[in-house]
């Protein structure tokens, strides 16, 4: 992909949105998917706050693709949705994504994102931020015709939206980082790749 860095950054995700955000941004990178066992992880980890185990799922994706690619900047990304105390991932099912839109309905979801910088298999660097996003209230046909509409591609999404998409349609008021929103703080990042030597300063 052309843009303004140089070779060897390797996004560690095959999120759509994010490779968009770096596209978008001028950063020339190559993709490979980080094999992590996200869930196991994130049992590890039971009891932490939410942004930690988002910085710590983040850091073990750039980890696991630099071990591969030692000479590379990995880039590793995560995002995870806090609704009421509870911590919610990708949704399993159909089923299981309209029981998680029920739970949001009229509730303020907290999206954590987070970034992780690798290097040889070490961490150089992570960050995240957060954002708060109104969910509105939500009618079971809205969510059927939805879901309709918007699955299996929000299967693969946090919070069981893409907010560039019909998920804008969830809320009434967005409070935060529109990158963060889109799964990456992509300011902290860029400002991070700049440090790294991989983006000209």
């Amino acid at each position: 992909m052309t843009g303004l860095a140089g070779s060897g950054i390797v996004l560690a995700s095959n999120s759509g949105s994010r490779k968009a955000m770096l596209e978008a941004a001028g950063v020339a990178f190559t993709a490979q998917a980080a094999e992590v066992d996200e869930r196991a992880l994130e049992a590890e980890m039971d009891g932490a706050e939410p942004a930690e185990i988002a910085q710590a799922l983040a850091a073990a994706k750039a980890a696991a693709v630099s071990a591969e690619q030692p000479g590379a900047l990995v880039l590793g990304s995560d995002s995870l949705v806090e609704v009421d105390g509870r911590r919610f991932d990708k949704p399993t099912s159909r089923d299981n994504a309209a029981a998680h839109l029920r739970f949001f309905s009229g509730k303020v979801m907290t999206l954590h994102s987070a970034a992780a910088l690798a290097r040889g298999g070490q961490i150089v660097w992570v960050d995240s931020d957060f954002a708060r996003l109104r969910v509105r209230e939500l009618s079971d046909a809205f969510i059927e015709s939805y879901l309709d509409a918007e699955w299996p591609a929000v299967s693969y999404c946090v919070g069981v939206f893409r907010i560039e998409g019909p998920g804008v349609q969830l809320f009434e008021a967005i409070m935060g980082d529109q990158f963060t929103v889109l799964g990456m703080p992509l300011l902290p990042v860029l400002d991070a790749l700049r440090g790294e030597g991989a983006l000209p300063s």
